[in-house]
């Protein structure tokens, strides 16, 4: 509603006015306009007015969503309004009925009394002295703009209309067309701010230009779908009668097109021959049955199965060796056997077009890069990519499909992958093979028998397709964290390569290369604004993360960027972020694991282990010391029963000899032995502890100290024989970022060196040992010996 009020020269207008944040709304001089005010601040600039000459200085919210605005979020400019009337509701709100008198500048704003009080200056407009022929003309364009906005569909009330025809005044006609065309608030502010009358009616003829121009377009788009529907009732209809005429006529109805359809598509596909008869078999049944029969759904569907498997289609391999190196080494940093294995199949592919996919069996510990190693051999390949999880799964029927006699049945999730990939020669990747279940529907790792031997999946059943289907072009990737869950049958048909853990510069490399480009490029950012520096890298590595893979290492260095990230966005001038080892603790706080401190010198009863844990190797150091008591032996530090078994064979070695070890025998049965393995709370197990127990014992039994610079791993017999053990890499690479530099292990381990990087080896000395005695004379020190004092005797 939009009335007249009297003119403004009459009314005093102050020079400090009480002041009310509006939102989503801009008021106009001479609108009269009822607003709901609830916040308390509002209120009181309300009460203040009503006290006083009942003005008030109406501003609009620059962001509508502020609840409790500053002075900042609102426009410089606004409107002196009378309040009319004020109504208090029920819910704390007050309602006010507002009438605009004029336009004014704010100068100053403050909070007087817990409410918004500015300093203002009232805007004057500017008119023409006289309506020229040029204003005369824009008023009566804007009049008629407006009557065609409404034409086409612009809502304005019947009175305001009138009232706008017979407006002759350029700033008042602007206003009132202004307030009733519904702007957003930044257009209307930027009217609201136009001194001059004729320069601002003059932007609302624009603004109606606009306006009849968006209502053009709408009113086209509403035809336009009105009369697609339309179109389509009428095609339905045609439709009909010409299914009914050609029902009259005998001619070709739904049912032989789909049939015709069918063997169509039966023929496109290619099928061996035994599949195309039953194919047509089920087609003929297909002929026979009502087409609204269940039957003839269950019959329609297998078809629909049969005539969209890739029979006959196949991807070309990449034979270019080369190529696939390339492909291979973007993707994946290092695992060097692995992609030897594959360039060795893709090398036989090119010698020999027919031949049976590998089988391989990828094991190590989750984050290495498995999964992802699937995918790039797909794409060094240039074949499609499955992957199929069998994490718990127990049900038969998931690999072998569902028999057609079950409602809802389906094929097996080998078929309905190969169906996915679109080619019968897909990498099918079957990830968590280690973890399948078991129960009464069956034992789904005796149904992959079938699909993973090369000698027998050439012609895989499913249960649902009843016919043969040819799984020997598929390349079979199988992924687990162990081998010692995957049933032996199943594990015999399988290539297995380890993965072991990456180590230190490894991690570091992939890092590099790989994790921090890609996060680089997720986050937004590039290498200008964000540097991470190799000492960086590596003390995320070494005291964030505690894994095999890079997942928490790559999840690090995410929320690395991202902290940058917010930084950039919220403006900090700053040209680059350089991270370093010094700062890293300013964005990812303090260092989750601490290495073990390198022993300061050489103790008696403590010996340095080394054992593999899933995150890598782990300096352990393990303590043993002695006490009166009855012989007996006692062992802490959460040790599996398997150590605990190692320890007490060390004993009975050390045991068997005391004599030569210069231990006076009567000690066993009059001293108690504790041997403790630090990090209490952690579970610890294996026997790679034995000859480092067996040197503690002797170290504390015979008062010499244990070189700190010898770390040892080996398996004890009571015949003092030291057996191999396993993980020696990951055990070497802790020794030497402890900085020991001398390694006792096992004779039998020397063959595993091989596969260890040389710039591991690089200044370090390996002891091989076959028995414990040469285990204690290069791990025992000569005890100390203390000078006596000669006493002179008279």
């Amino acid at each position: 509603m939009v009335e007249y009020v009297k003119d403004e020269q009459q009314i005093e207008i102050p020079d400090t006015i009480p002041v009310l944040p509006v939102r989503d709304i801009v008021i106009f001089p001479y609108m009269i306009i009822p607003l709901f005010v609830g916040r308390e601040m509002s209120i009181n600039a309300i009460d203040r007015a009503i006290n006083s000459n009942r003005l008030i200085l109406l501003l609009t919210q620059k962001d509508m969503s502020i609840e409790n605005p500053t002075p900042e979020d609102l426009y410089k400019v606004g409107t002196v309004g009378m309040i009319m009337r004020m109504l208090k509701l029920p819910d704390g709100r007050v309602k006010i009925l507002v009438q605009g008198i004029t336009k004014a500048k704010v100068h100053e704003i403050r909070i007087k009394n817990n409410h918004f009080e500015a300093t203002i200056e009232k805007i004057e407009d500017r008119k023409p002295a006289e309506l020229t022929i040029e204003v005369e003309a824009l008023i009566r364009t804007v009049k008629e703009q407006l009557d065609r906005a409404v034409s086409l569909g612009k809502t304005i009330l019947p009175d305001i209309m009138v009232v706008i025809e017979n407006l002759e005044d350029p700033g008042r006609l602007a206003d009132l067309v202004a307030s009733n065309l519904g702007l957003k608030t930044e257009v209307a502010q930027e009217l609201l701010e136009i001194p001059d009358a004729v320069q601002r009616l003059r932007k609302v003829s624009e603004v109606l230009n606009r306006e009849i121009e968006l209502l053009q377009v709408q009113q086209k788009i509403q035809s336009e779908a009105r009369g697609e529907i339309d179109k389509t009732q009428r095609e339905y209809f045609l439709r009909e009668q010409l299914k009914a005429i050609q029902r009259e006529l005998g001619e070709i109805d739904e049912r032989t097109e789909e049939i015709n359809e069918f063997k169509k598509k039966i023929e496109e596909a290619k099928m061996p021959e035994k599949v195309r008869k039953e194919a047509e078999k089920q087609l003929k049944r297909l002929e026979k049955m009502h087409p609204d029969s269940a039957e003839a759904a269950t019959v329609r569907t297998y078809l629909d199965w049969l005539v969209e498997l890739p029979w006959s289609k196949s991807t070309k391999d990449n034979l270019n060796i080369k190529k696939a190196k390339k492909v291979l080494d973007e993707d994946h940093y290092n695992l060097e056997k692995v992609k030897e294995r594959i360039l060795e199949y893709l090398s036989v592919r090119k010698l020999k077009t027919k031949m049976k996919g590998p089988i391989l069996c990828f094991i190590g510990p989750p984050g290495v890069g498995k999964t992802s190693l699937g995918r790039s051999i797909a794409r060094s390949l240039g074949r499609e990519f499955v992957r199929m999880s069998l994490g718990g799964m127990r049900d038969e029927a998931e690999i072998r499909g569902h028999r057609r006699t079950y409602v809802g049945a389906m094929p097996g999730r080998i078929i309905q992958g190969i169906k996915q990939a679109g080619t019968n020669n897909p990498v099918f990747m079957l990830d968590e093979i280690d973890k399948i279940g078991m129960d009464f529907r069956g034992d789904p790792s005796s149904a992959l028998l079938e699909v993973l031997d090369p000698e027998q999946n050439n012609a895989f059943v499913d249960h649902y397709l009843g016919v043969p289907f040819d799984l020997s072009n598929v390349m079979f990737i199988t992924t687990g964290n162990i081998v010692d869950t995957i049933p032996g049958p199943l594990r015999d048909r399988m290539e297995i390569i380890y993965l072991s853990g990456y180590t230190e510069e490894e991690k570091l490399g992939i890092a590099k290369n790989y994790l921090l480009p890609k996060q680089l490029e997720e986050h937004g950012i590039n290498e200008k604004i964000l540097q991470v520096t190799d000492s960086a890298l590596k003390l995320i590595i070494s005291q964030y993360t505690r894994e095999a893979g890079v997942r928490n290492l790559e999840r690090e260095i995410a929320n690395l960027c991202r902290k940058v990230a917010r930084k950039v966005a919220e403006g900090k001038k700053k040209k680059r972020f350089v991270i370093t080892s010094r700062n890293l603790h300013k964005y990812l706080g303090a260092p989750k694991y601490l290495p073990e401190e390198e022993m300061k010198e050489d103790e008696i009863g403590v010996a340095t282990g080394l054992a593999w844990t899933e995150a890598g190797g782990e300096i352990i150091y393990v303590e043993a010391t002695t006490m009166k008591g009855r012989g007996n032996l006692t062992l802490t530090g959460q040790l599996g029963d398997v150590m605990k078994e190692s320890a007490q064979a060390a004993l009975s070695y050390i045991r068997s000899r005391a004599k030569r070890l210069g231990i006076n025998e009567d000690v066993f049965s009059k001293t108690d032995i504790h041997i403790h393995v630090p990090a209490g709370a952690i579970p610890k197990d294996g026997p790679s502890a034995g000859i480092t127990m067996a040197v503690a014992i002797a170290s504390t039994l015979t008062g010499r100290p244990v070189d700190k610079k010898v770390a040892m791993t080996g398996e004890v017999t009571l015949r003092g024989r030291v057996l191999p053990i396993g993980g020696l890499k990951e055990k070497i690479l802790a020794a030497k970022r402890m900085g020991i530099r001398k390694v006792i292990i096992p004779k039998r381990n020397e063959k595993d060196l091989e596969d260890i990087p040389k710039y591991v080896k690089k200044d370090m000395e390996f002891i091989f040992v076959e028995k414990m005695d040469e285990v204690l004379k290069v791990a025992l020190k000569p005890a100390k010996t203390t000078k006596k004092k000669k006493v002179s005797r008279k």
